[in-house]
């Protein structure tokens, strides 16, 4: 399982299809590990940050993301050994399910009203301006507004591309035997609807924190982004235990990433092998950790978010080319 595959089942096997499979492989290889490698450093500067908060560490230095760092790279050696309905699933269970418990908390526990109401206006705000804002660039705003555009909305969106290439696979692995119908609903509208309800959620329990009570999360978010959340969760009940869930959370939304990411990086090293070896999955998490650590030792979440976008802008041009394959596939399948 290759994410060339689909060239050679729409366009032959030529040798021009051949180069350009070779290089879209290489290219998905490099933002997969670039990509991957920079989630589990901006993950480990959020569970550092969880930490310092709950037990009050002023000035850790580096050695609090270190020892982070130490105990990600124990937790996600066992579950490369062992199949994925075990190991990883079992972790993303317990994560989806922690994560789901604290937006019940927080949607419960803060401003309800106003979070749901948000939560309405903002879904049909999306669907009335998805079109025009779609193609929204900032161009005759202020320079604020442009720099806030460029670092985040974008960066984000080639974060996305350097994902794709590795949770498009994955995906394609788990869901073998699933119909289009099947595949679209289970991978793009439930999780979009879990998503909307997720930063809906949080997103407007902030804004009510900063314009009805002035809560101070505004320089929380200037002086260190990664705190934010446990600044605004610190705002609700039993902060504490809320904080460590969050922690959790985190820590193992990083193990079960880099467990998937070695699992497609060993598919594609392999010639597109289904179940590649331990050894091999074992390599590449090696290499993703290498990468995580090399991008934490720079200490700077806008460093890592470049690193990540110059790794992945390559790959904006090869999801073109396989959206062409998969409109060309399925004109040839609906053909009479």
């Amino acid at each position: 399982m290759l994410l060339s595959a689909p060239y050679r089942a729409v366009f032959g096997d030529a040798r021009w299809v051949r180069a350009v499979g070779w290089l879209s492989d290489l290219l998905a290889i490099v933002a997969i590990a670039i990509g991957v490698g920079g989630s589990i450093a901006m993950g480990v500067f959020q569970v550092e940050s969880g930490l310092a908060t709950m037990f009050a560490i002023d000035d850790a230095g580096r050695w609090l993301a270190f020892a982070v760092f130490a105990v990600l790279c124990a937790s996600y050696v066992l579950p490369l050994m062992v199949d994925l309905s075990r190991g990883m699933a079992l972790m993303s269970k317990a994560a989806m399910a922690m994560a789901g418990a604290l937006m019940v908390f927080v949607l419960l526990a803060g401003p309800t009203y106003y979070i749901m109401s948000a939560i309405v206006e903002q879904v049909g705000a999306y669907l009335w301006q998805v079109f025009p804002q779609g193609f929204k660039t900032y161009t005759f705003f202020d320079e604020k507004i442009g720099d806030w555009f460029h670092t985040w909305t974008l960066t984000y969106m080639v974060w996305w591309f350097a994902w794709a290439p590795f949770v498009g696979v994955f995906i394609a692995r788990i869901s073998r035997g699933r119909t289009i119908r099947e595949f679209v609903l289970g991978v793009v509208l439930v999780p979009t609807g879990v998503s909307v309800l997720w930063f809906g959620t949080f997103g407007a329990a902030g804004f009510f924190g900063v314009l009805r009570e002035s809560s101070g999360l505004l320089e929380v978010v200037e002086s260190d982004v990664s705190n934010a959340t446990f600044f605004l969760l610190g705002q609700l009940p039993f902060g504490l235990v809320t904080g460590a869930a969050t922690v959790v959370t985190a820590f193992l939304f990083i193990v079960t990433s880099v467990v998937s990411a070695a699992f497609v990086l060993g598919m594609f090293s392999t010639g597109g092998d289904l179940d590649p070896s331990r050894k091999v999955k074992l390599a590449w998490g090696v290499v993703l950790g290498a990468l995580g650590l090399v991008m934490i030792l720079s200490g700077s979440i806008d460093a890592v978010k470049a690193i990540i976008a110059l790794g992945a802008l390559p790959f904006v041009f090869i999801v073109l080319l396989l959206m062409l394959c998969l409109m060309k596939a399925l004109r040839r399948e609906t053909a009479p």
